[in-house]
């Protein structure tokens, strides 16, 4: 405790780290607003449902709890890791931000409708109304994030594995509920990873304060 006391007291101190939180933090409100409107576009210009391989050949399950509630618990445990260590912030929420900027590029560039089956989610009353829509479809956010923080937090190998069981399980939740069809999930593996690059690319220093903190514990 003392030691995570002392790391917050140097990151909250030092002007080069106020920046980077500060900037990452106005990046994550813009792309959030993107997100928003992008979402909505989507939504107001989605078309017919098409057929799916697999959703085609699997029934709806009711799985809205998970739907709704599984991405808290995730950036619950999220935001203690970068509590635990806050050096770590700025790189999590720039990737984030950029991984939804990029996704609010590709929601409004085809306009494929939902499947017809889909779970009746109540937008109107749940949780996440304001960040998912119906229309947003490609790719899907529920893989690629936990995916996006397994490649982040990679080098500790219970992170890594526990990310990407969640980017998988998130995967098959959201095709059992008929809320993305297989491509969604199977193509936000290969994006994130894309985005998780361009990442360290463009935040090269939060990238490198980032990386010195994911020493083997």
């Amino acid at each position: 405790m003392g030691k995570t006391l002392k790391n917050h007291q140097e990151f909250w101190t030092n002007a080069r780290s106020l920046s980077a939180a500060f900037s990452a933090t106005l990046l994550l409100g813009v792309s959030l607003v993107v997100n928003f409107y992008a979402g909505i576009y989507a939504t107001m210009k989605a078309s017919n449902a098409v057929t799916d391989i697999v959703l085609d050949n699997i029934r709806v399950y009711d799985v809205t709890n998970i739907f709704v509630y599984g991405p808290f618990f995730l950036w619950a445990f999220v935001l203690l890791l970068c509590l635990y260590r806050p050096n770590r912030i700025p790189f999590v929420l720039k990737s984030v931000a950029l991984f939804i900027l990029v996704r609010s590029v590709f929601i409004t560039l085809t306009h494929i409708g939902p499947s017809i089956d889909m779970l009746n989610v109540d937008y109107a009353t749940n949780a996440i109304h304001d960040f998912t829509f119906g229309g947003d479809l490609f790719f899907s956010a529920h893989t690629g994030l936990p995916f996006l923080m397994a490649l982040v937090f990679a080098k500790n190998k219970w992170l890594l594995w526990l990310f990407t069981a969640t980017s998988i399980f998130f995967g098959v939740i959201v095709l059992m509920g008929h809320m993305h069809y297989s491509i969604d999930v199977l193509a936000a593996f290969f994006i994130t990873y894309t985005i998780f690059t361009l990442a360290k690319y463009f935040f090269k220093n939060d990238w490198q304060l980032f990386d010195n903190e994911m020493n083997p514990e």
